[in-house]
């Protein structure tokens, strides 16, 4: 049974974030930085632990720049409440160590803004999906062949049913199949069942949500025609003059639905169709010339600065130097590049002569579902933490007992409602005292913004222990 609904546009699967990417060393507070303990290597070790991350865009970022920091080992420790968010990032994280010889950066690049954020997507893009979902089917059964090919990823504290869940998803990934998920069809019932009667005003409502809106909380690069083109059909990147016809599968996923008084399981679309999936890399960039504006309107979309930002990551995390754009050419004039044939995927399932590129003293841990509340219950969870990072669909976990898993004058980022066009303003400002209150709970004062999109986060660090104070419990 395949079915979409929702009654809000943010819905009740997040596939991207609501705020830009952060490179989490340089977000992490010197006091922080302090309480680092050195590694068997003798490297300091920076553990993070990410709550509801869901698209690895941090880490990304954070593993890219790290050659501009002192040298660290460092831990990612991820918890996402569903495992079709865990899949997508096995799949970013496999597809931005990709080595150069299978794949290109301009091609690395556009398919990942393809896989990240379009309903649709080209033939080749598709044929790399499948071939990642056969490697990934091995992934989940196999640990030693994982550990082999892509060993910076450790899945081993994932419990056997989610192993064997996460190989159902990549089973149906690589189902080449176009109906087994009609995205098209899903993405305009949901729009439907959001807008309701407005839906013949729905041109009205996007722009009324785009200026009045994300624009005016500091989204300015996002262009009305694309996320027209975005509300529309769910295809927010048209980086090559290709077709997008296929369904994008990773943007799948299963609810349990009552239908004539029974709970059936239904794979659908759940996730947001009121934001986009700009923000993570199209609003903010280190090139000045891409922000600039033109009579107050910017002179590049949004696409354009998340192609630019994500070649610039990618090009970054491969030679470890920061990227330096080609000069111009007068075949792209619009951030869309002309068709040219992809390689072939290989077809070799164990890619001898295609290892994973080295990211550095980097380890990244998938943690089991929902697991934050029974982290203090593991002693080698007990104060390790430096950095914890909570998206906002997952700021309810922000509980008293990480006190017990935060390392002494820990930096705690809580993402906020900011880009959220269902949530008014004085809401906004609601979210903010709730989380404020949730993480004193934990421990935890206010103590500044993240640089950038300073209305997306806010940032708290643990408060010191005074003598005399009782132990938390």
């Amino acid at each position: 049974m395949t079915m979409a609904a929702g009654s809000s546009s943010f819905g009740t699967t997040c596939w991207w974030g609501f705020s830009p990417a952060l490179d989490l060393q340089r977000e992490c507070l010197e006091s922080s930085m302090a309480h680092l303990c050195l590694s068997q290597d003798d490297l300091p070790e920076l553990n993070i632990l990410l709550v509801g991350s869901v698209d690895g865009r941090h880490i990304l970022r954070t593993m890219s720049q790290a050659h501009r920091w002192p040298r660290r080992r460092i831990n990612f420790y991820i918890v996402e409440n569903n495992l079709e968010a865990l899949g997508r990032q096995l799949l970013f994280l496999s597809l931005a160590l990709e080595s150069p010889e299978k794949l290109g950066l301009q091609e690395k690049s556009e398919m990942f803004l393809e896989l990240l954020g379009n309903s649709l997507i080209r033939s080749p893009t598709a044929a790399y999906l499948q071939e990642k979902s056969d490697l990934f089917v091995r992934y989940a059964t196999d640990p030693d062949f994982q550990q082999r090919h892509l060993g910076a990823v450790d899945m081993s504290a994932l419990k056997f049913k989610e192993r064997d869940q996460l190989e159902g998803i990549f089973r149906f990934w690589r189902n080449p199949d176009p109906q087994a998920f009609p995205i098209a069809r899903l993405w305009d019932l949901r729009v439907r069942q959001y807008l309701g009667t407005r839906y013949d005003a729905r041109r009205g409502v996007c722009d009324w949500d785009l200026t009045m809106k994300l624009h005016e909380r500091g989204a300015r690069a996002i262009g009305g025609r694309e996320f027209s083109r975005w509300r529309d059909t769910g295809v927010a990147f048209e980086l090559r003059e290709g077709v997008y016809d296929i369904p994008n599968k990773t943007l799948a996923s299963g609810r349990l639905l009552r239908h004539k008084g029974e709970l059936v399981p239904a794979r659908g679309y759940w996730g947001d169709i009121g934001t986009g999936p700009y923000l993570p890399f199209g609003i903010e960039s280190e090139e000045p010339s891409l922000l600039r504006t033109v009579n107050g309107i910017p002179a590049k979309s949004a696409q354009e600065i998340s192609l630019y930002n994500v070649t610039a990551l990618f090009h970054e995390l491969a030679a470890r130097a920061r990227y330096t754009p080609p000069p111009p050419t007068s075949e792209v004039v619009s951030g869309a590049a002309p068709a040219q044939e992809n390689p072939a995927p290989n077809p070799d399932p164990d890619f001898q002569d295609h290892k994973a590129v080295c990211p550095g003293p980097v380890r990244i841990h998938f943690l089991p579902l929902g697991c934050t509340a029974r982290l203090p219950c593991r002693s080698k969870y007990r104060q390790p933490f430096h950095l914890l990072y909570f998206s906002c669909s997952m700021v309810h976990a922000l509980t008293p007992e990480l006190q017990l898993v935060s390392a002494p004058r820990a930096t705690l980022i809580t993402e906020l409602t900011s880009f959220l066009p269902d949530v008014r303003k004085e809401q906004v400002d609601a979210f903010l005292d709730r989380v404020t209150a949730m993480a004193a709970g934990a421990g935890f004062t206010r103590c500044g913004t993240p640089e950038g999109q300073n209305q997306a986060w806010a940032r708290f660090q643990r408060q010191e222990e005074r003598p005399g104070d009782p132990p938390p419990s």
